[in-house]
């Protein structure tokens, strides 16, 4: 509507507050971080369980690495909850206890087809092809996890939007109402 219409007057939407995709992309690489470091470290437990195992028993390769998977895999539980994704949604944690085991095991089998693909497929079954393998196989699998963990198993919990006081707001019906801090 043109200058001194009796129309109401037409307000272009406000912009996104200045910083939130950098505050989402900060968050981001504090997540990869954190993820990264729990995983460091579960990587170690598995590679030197992988490599124990070998040594001690006569398992055969992909079953020994199974074995360091699972150790891997509870290890890596107790780092994401209480360490990586302390500050997600804590409710159902059976839900989430589930669904970390399903997607883990989806990972035991992307990671150990990897080495078990090398190893009979290809017949590199040398302690040093093995560990490269399992190597590979974990860095594939891990980025599923992180997909999967992120997204399914440790939520974040809503965003909540700073509401001023006494400030008008719009319902999903179109009329105005006023929302109070507490």
């Amino acid at each position: 509507m043109g200058h001194g219409s009796s129309g109401p007057p037409t307000t272009a939407p406000a912009p996104a507050p200045r910083g939130t995709v950098r505050e989402r992309i900060d968050r981001l690489v504090r997540e990869v971080v954190k993820f990264g470091a729990v995983g460091g470290v579960g990587l170690l437990v598995n590679l030197l369980v992988f490599n124990l195992v070998r040594q001690v028993t006569d398992l055969q390769v992909v079953r020994a690495s199974v074995i360091a998977t699972v150790v891997a895999i509870v290890f890596n539980y107790l780092g994401f909850r209480y360490f990586a994704y302390r500050d997600r949604d804590k409710s159902g944690r059976t839900r989430e206890m589930t669904l970390f085991l399903l997607f883990s095991a989806v990972g035991l089998v992307i990671e150990n087809g990897v080495l078990y693909t090398a190893t009979y497929g290809f017949g590199w079954d040398s302690p040093l092809q093995s560990n490269i393998f399992k190597f590979l196989g974990i860095g594939v699998a891990t980025l599923f996890r992180f997909w999967s963990y992120r997204t399914w198993v440790f939520r974040a919990l809503p965003v909540r939007e700073p509401v001023t006081r006494g400030a008008p707001s719009d319902d999903s019906q179109g009329s105005r109402t006023t929302q109070r801090v507490p």
